[in-house]
């Protein structure tokens, strides 16, 4: 009988304890969690800050998850090594984990920048799990000064969440835009605009060069009192558990698409790892559930056995803002093609070499999976009447052949 480790307990841990059972039914499996929560949806957590989602209603699993599946989970924990010659990882507590193969699917760490005077400031939380937020929701009151730092998916979510329970929102940004990793400039100013229309105010291609108490000072000059200070500047991949063992780590750790590492027993998934990306043909870090879910299934079904590979990543985010809705995928390169339909929402194509690398909606983003399946099934856009889709996102733009490719048949 195999024993299999996860260190992790996030959606890459769910799908691979799903793809172990898939083949193997029987042996055990033990989740290593450093948090003190079953499994549930990160994306969530700023739901949790507007009231509108309980710990309980963000599960990502039922409750009865890790006993029907057989699964033993040790909260509170932390893994500090894996052993690959004993087969045991080892927790930080001293307690040894013997496994026949162990998934790595430890997630991601913010990433705080060496900022002057950080120490100075009392009030200073993250934004990444479930007791960011709780930490958050109990310290804020409805004249709190909210500064945070970092225009990205997680922080604008944030102030999403603050909006109405808080004084004022001031957001900054090195970049000269928000989601400047995902968005183009003409996407972003929509964004921003409908934000700034719910009291967020922006700070923007702007930076804290010191911090005196509870005042930012900013390398314009500018300053910025507040009460409560929120960092959301990046994430950093938990790789220092391959990497110690030596093996190979990028940006995130090295996996082939049947998510093995290099080193023999080891597999990795989610947040972690640089998966293969098929827009641009190589690995990179990919940080998105369904991703992680898939990376994660994929390496159990492997470390029990059987065979299943994850090649069809591509990025790709899909979140909402006070009812305005935005979606992006691939890369957003190449020549570009815009649509605006009569309610205002705005579409944008980037095509390369004949193909979908990548697109933009802003507003309705109703059907933008035919556009992802052009993408991962790499369709040729000559075989299809784009100039169709583009304006009506109608199955019609396809002959029978390609429906039936790419979508089974549905229509």
């Amino acid at each position: 009988m195999k024993k299999y480790v996860i260190i992790g307990n996030g959606t890459a841990a769910a799908g691979c304890i799903e793809g172990i059972r898939s083949v193997d039914a029987e042996s055990p499996i033990t989740v290593v969690s450093k948090e003190n929560h079953p499994v549930y949806c990160r994306p969530l957590i700023s739901y949790y800050l507007e009231g509108k989602a309980s710990p309980e209603k963000m599960n990502y699993r039922p409750a009865d998850f890790y006993s029907s599946n057989g699964c033993s989970v040790i909260y509170g924990a932390t893994a500090e090594k894996i052993d690959p010659k004993e087969r045991k990882v080892v927790l930080s507590d001293g307690t040894e984990l013997p496994y026949t193969s162990v998934c790595v699917a430890a997630g991601s760490s913010p990433f705080l920048p060496a900022f002057e005077g950080l120490e100075t400031v009392k009030n200073q939380f993250r934004f990444m799990t479930l007791d960011d937020a709780e930490a958050l929701e109990h310290t804020v009151n409805e004249s709190s000064r909210v500064l945070i730092i970092g225009a990205g998916l997680i922080g604008l979510k944030c102030a999403e969440g603050l909006t109405g329970r808080v004084g004022s929102i001031t957001v900054c940004d090195l970049a000269d835009r928000v989601m400047s990793s995902v968005l183009d400039t003409d996407a972003a100013s929509v964004v921003q605009k409908h934000l700034e229309e719910h009291g967020m105010r922006f700070l923007l291609s702007e930076s804290v060069l010191r911090f005196d108490g509870n005042t930012a000072v900013m390398k314009s000059g500018k300053t910025v009192d507040f009460d409560i200070l929120v960092t959301a500047v990046g994430v950093r991949a938990n790789v220092s558990l391959v990497s110690g063992i030596g093996g190979t780590v990028g940006r995130g750790i090295t996996v082939d698409t049947s998510m093995r590492t290099d080193i023999d027993g080891v597999f990795a998934a989610g947040d972690c790892t640089e998966g293969y990306d098929l827009t641009v043909g190589k690995n990179r870090v990919l940080a998105l559930m369904p991703n992680a879910y898939m990376q994660g299934h994929a390496a159990g079904v492997n470390m029990a056995g059987g065979n299943e590979i994850f090649d069809k990543g591509i990025p790709m985010n899909s979140i909402g803002f006070f009812g305005l809705h935005v979606m992006t995928a691939g890369n957003c390169t190449g020549e570009c093609i815009s649509a605006e339909d009569e309610n205002g929402s705005k579409r944008r194509f980037f095509i390369e070499d004949g193909f979908l690398n990548g697109f933009i909606f802003v507003g309705d983003t109703t059907r933008a999976g035919i556009f992802t399946s052009l993408i991962r099934n790499k369709v040729r856009l000559d075989e299809i009447d784009f100039g169709l889709l583009v304006k009506t996102s109608s199955f019609t733009a396809f002959s029978q052949k390609n429906r039936g490719k790419m979508f089974g048949g549905v229509v």
